[in-house]
């Protein structure tokens, strides 16, 4: 396994994060142990979850799921990094006026408390924001992530599915009060999703805010889903006839190059220099194991080329990919 810093923080994680969201929902329990336990054997020490995993009236399900594997000992818990996020309604009626989604000093305390107890653990390395607040001033929430950290229970902050200028604000709040801010950016980023390229990169590099890529595969539409038929869900129909004509083009170059397409795909995000490391969400053993090879697979420079051919890109960087 590769290891990288994540963003601009002293903490090494490895170059894939292993993504939880399934566990407990399409993945039992024991299904979720092993594919833990292996993570941790082939050399994966970043593990992201979120409150509400487990949905609705099971919201907080994966985060017990892995509580109980931490529980386990062996080690388990001092070697992961442990990510975990908060925003959404996690359906408490003694928050009373305060339920609901968002963010705010009171909601970050809330979910945090809860989010510790249900992880069986003192302490969370990155508690990320789930999805911008902007109703709620950056003073109120960088002083509640200082008391945080300050208590121990949280090693560092980071965001998902921010703009751009959300990011740029976010970090000029923090740098005003001598704060480290964000380290990284969860965002929706793959190969049939570039618009990140347009703003939230080039935002996150030169901030030095580490992007951690979810839905690499796009729901699995960049995994060989459509060859044959085979494993579709049926909301994938429209997506895939969509992209009919670049998925089979894609399957061509990836036959070529003797690969399958879920490790081409994650390769491609991984020669991205503002990756810090795609979410592989795994619902089986047997997918996760197929996702490994990816970090050990380099593509060149005609394969990306090609690649850019397949999926365009937004053309660079604002303003320059439509202005002159």
């Amino acid at each position: 396994m590769q290891y990288t810093t994540l963003g601009r923080s002293g903490l090494k994680v490895s170059r894939l994060c292993l993504g939880t969201m399934n566990f407990g929902v399409d993945t039992s329990e024991e299904e979720a142990f092993r594919i833990m336990d292996a993570a941790l054997d082939a050399g994966i020490n970043f593990f992201d979850t979120a409150n509400v995993y487990g949905w609705k009236e099971n919201s907080g399900k994966t985060e017990k799921i892995i509580g109980r594997w931490f529980k386990q000992g062996g080690g388990r818990r001092d070697r992961t990094v442990l990510a975990t996020k908060f925003y959404n309604d996690m359906f408490d009626k003694n928050d009373g006026p305060n339920s609901g989604p968002g963010l705010s000093a009171y909601k970050l305390r809330r979910h945090l408390e809860g989010s510790l107890k249900r992880l069986k653990t003192d302490h969370i390395e990155l508690y990320q924001m789930h999805h911008i607040d902007r109703n709620v001033n950056w003073n109120e929430l960088w002083s509640a992530f200082e008391i945080a950290a300050g208590q121990g229970k949280i090693g560092y902050v980071g965001s998902s599915n921010f703009a751009g200028w959300d990011l740029a604000v976010a970090q000029g709040e923090a740098k005003a009060r001598g704060h480290l801010g964000l380290v990284s950016e969860q965002h929706k980023y793959n190969l049939l999703c570039r618009l990140p390229e347009l703003e939230v990169l080039p935002a996150a590099e030169n901030l030095g805010i580490g992007i951690i890529p979810w839905g690499p595969l796009d729901g699995g539409l960049l995994a060989g889903n459509h060859r044959g038929g085979g494993g579709r869900r049926s909301g994938d129909k429209d997506r895939l006839d969509k992209h009919a004509t670049q998925l089979e083009a894609f399957s061509q170059l990836c036959d070529e190059l003797g690969e399958r397409e879920d490790t081409v795909a994650l390769a491609w995000l991984l020669a991205n220099p503002a990756v810090t490391a795609p979410i592989i969400g795994a619902r089986t053993l047997e997918q996760f194991e197929r996702s490994l090879k990816a970090v050990e697979l380099q593509l060149d420079e005609q394969v990306l080329k090609r690649l850019d051919e397949i999926f365009p890109g937004p053309g660079g960087a604002a303003p320059n990919a439509y202005a002159w």
